[in-house]
């Protein structure tokens, strides 16, 4: 009997999960449609794909950083999507994801799998807080989202690798994975801290050390 108690309220915290992913709003304009990389968007990733992407991806972050609640979550109502004529990869802002058209048109492997990575890193960005504007951006740029996810690119450099730890990318993503190894559920705790501020102090607070003597033991055991 207890067992299929267990099994009902499991079913219902995925299902109550399902229902706030499918309440969300998710919208994808191509304003370079004209343009090769707007038409290598289209033909080659599409509209549907980068909605199914954002839900799935939304799902996984909910559960990487244990934001069980509507309360552990931040307040959006929907996220958009733009393929944009501009320089760089892609950033977001305002709950949007803004997709350079000139990335997509010269990216030479298979172009749908790394867009897909892409929004995962990006929708972590819509997820996750930031110390109220007070967390170094390098912690912000390495997520672990889509390192776990499987999306990791290949150029990422090995673990204990890289010069600091709040370095970003793929070196801070190596270097929380470590700490993760340290604490179960450690990246999921630090982002809850990061709620209402950011310290250092975070680091000592969930692994009883600094974070430089966590750096400098994470590159001497590499």
């Amino acid at each position: 009997m207890a067992h299929k108690i267990s099994f009902f309220l499991l079913f219902l915290a995925i299902l109550a999960t399902l229902q706030l992913i499918a309440a969300l709003d998710y919208t994808v304009q191509n304003p370079a449609a004209t343009t090769p990389g707007g038409i290598r968007f289209t033909n080659d990733i599409g509209v549907n794909h980068t909605i199914k992407t954002l839900s799935t991806a939304t799902a996984f972050i909910w559960k990487t950083f244990q934001q069980n609640t509507d309360a552990d979550k931040k307040k959006v109502a929907r996220v958009g999507v733009f393929i944009d004529d501009m320089d760089g990869v892609a950033y977001a802002m305002n709950d949007n994801i803004h997709v350079s058209a000139k990335y997509i048109k010269g990216f030479s492997g298979d172009v749908k799998t790394e867009i897909t990575g892409v929004l995962y890193h990006e929708m972590t960005h819509v997820w996750q807080w930031n110390g109220k504007g007070h967390a170094p951006g390098g912690l912000i740029e390495g997520d672990c989202g889509f390192r776990e996810a499987g999306y990791a690119p290949r150029h990422w450099v090995q673990p204990g690798q890289g010069n600091r730890w709040d370095q970003g990318y793929d070196v801070t993503a190596r270097f929380l994975d470590y700490c993760n190894g340290l604490r179960s559920c450690f990246i999921a705790d630090l982002n809850k801290k990061m709620r209402d501020g950011y310290s250092d102090k975070f680091f000592v607070d969930l692994l009883g050390k600094t974070v430089d003597q966590l750096w400098t033991e994470y590159k001497a055991k590499h």
